[in-house]
């Protein structure tokens, strides 16, 4: 395959600090590399506000122009939103397909989505995103021929008027309304079962899909890109102890996360605001953990989400910043490539279980071994004593709260 050339290009605006634009960039840089493209240049402009018809100033449009035609790039990557009227007038100028932020993440969704309702929720956050930018039949967006910014339905034919793909959005619309409902009943199926359930959340890359394999011997995809995980995974978390809880691996978060995308995925994220904790994984090698940290906790809050009570999980332990600092009350260091780091972990999860579940004394006779089994089974089992005499075992444990 092809690589594709990119640069960059920024604004800086008054409202952000020097720091959170330069990390900004840097994650810009990130998206490209994950999608396919090698960054050949970087071209920021310091600004009031941007320019309502090109993003940028004339002067710096002609400059990227210029470097565009010198380096022979394909892709000029701006890190906001444009409108369609942005994008027309920089086409006119600047001989290379353009995009934004919101394209290459949705590009990226397109690219890592496997299962059924990944794709179609890709599809509908794609044309819902091309929708307002098309302005009436027989527009020519030809420069979307293929590569990225093209994958999803942006490889058929993009020439569509808006019925065509108000169309699109409605048959994709009931093709999910099926698919939740069919997760739905999976999911009331679990809660039936008064199984205990957690939830990884985090900004992307900060290692949850390594975690979610350490824990659970899952085989989910691991990289070190953004978005390797887009569709929500479940698997079963078997205890020392024996009781087997539900853990759950979810899309990462990003900071300026298109409202498209969020409205695209609720549905997906909606698996992880039925937990009863959310393991809020954190790279703690990363200099702009604390906002990652803000970015997450905002989204949470976005999506309803902020009642469940969080575990905050600084990963990469062993590549810890000297300065790093905790800045949530309930937390664990851990490395997801240290076996030992797991156990304390498990731990620690059984520790927030008995927090949230109820103590209870049980006393079962010898004879009813399906009982016992089911108690081990469904309940954290603390104390197991066979009385003689009774011919009876007496359990301590915890178990699920009785809903009123």
């Amino acid at each position: 395959m092809m690589v594709e050339k990119a640069i960059l290009v920024g604004c800086e605006l008054p409202k952000q600090t020097e720091e959170h634009f330069y990390y900004s960039m840097l994650e810009l840089g990130s998206l490209a590399k994950t999608a396919q493209a090698e960054v050949v240049g970087e071209v920021t402009q310091k600004r009031e506000r941007v320019h309502p018809a090109t993003f940028v100033g004339s002067g710096k449009i002609e400059e990227i122009a210029a470097f565009v035609a010198e380096m022979e790039v394909d892709i000029v990557l701006f890190n906001s939103e444009l409108s369609a009227t942005q994008v027309r007038n920089i086409s006119k100028i600047v001989d290379a397909r353009i995009l934004d932020r919101t394209q290459l993440i949705l590009d990226i969704f397109a690219m890592r989505a496997k299962t059924r309702e990944g794709k179609l929720q890709v599809a509908f956050a794609q044309y819902q995103y091309l929708l307002p930018r098309l302005s009436g039949q027989g527009v020519s967006l030809s420069r979307l021929g293929g590569g990225i910014g093209t994958r999803g339905p942006g490889e058929t034919k993009l020439e569509m008027d808006r019925r065509h793909i108000r169309q699109k959005m409605v048959d994709i619309k009931k093709q999910l309304d099926t698919v939740v409902k069919h997760r739905e009943r999976m999911t009331a199926r679990r809660n039936d079962q008064a199984i205990f359930r957690f939830g990884l959340i985090g900004y992307t890359n900060a290692g949850k899909s390594t975690l979610f394999n350490r824990l659970s011997d899952a085989k989910a995809l691991e990289e070190n890109q953004l978005f390797a995980t887009l569709d929500p995974t479940t698997r079963k978390l078997v205890f020392s102890e024996g009781y087997t809880a539900l853990l759950t691996d979810t899309v990462g978060f990003i900071q300026d996360l298109p409202t498209t995308v969020v409205a695209a995925f609720r549905s997906t994220l909606e698996e992880t605001a039925n937990v009863d904790v959310l393991l809020h994984v954190v790279d703690s090698s990363n200099p702009d953990y604390v906002q990652h940290e803000k970015t997450v906790l905002e989204l949470l809050e976005e999506l309803n989400m902020q009642h469940i009570p969080v575990l905050t999980v600084y990963n990469k332990k062993d590549q810890q910043l000297p300065y790093f600092i905790p800045t949530q009350p309930n937390y664990v260091e851990v490395s997801a490539l240290e076996e030992s780091s797991q156990y304390f972990l498990m731990e620690k999860m059984l520790w927030e279980i008995k927090q949230l579940w109820q103590p209870y004394v049980a006393r079962i006779p010898a004879s009813d071994g399906r009982m016992l089994h089911k108690y081990k089974r469904e309940t954290v089992v603390i104390e197991e004593i066979f009385d003689e005499e009774a011919e009876s075992y007496q359990l301590k444990g915890y178990q699920a709260r009785k809903e009123k």
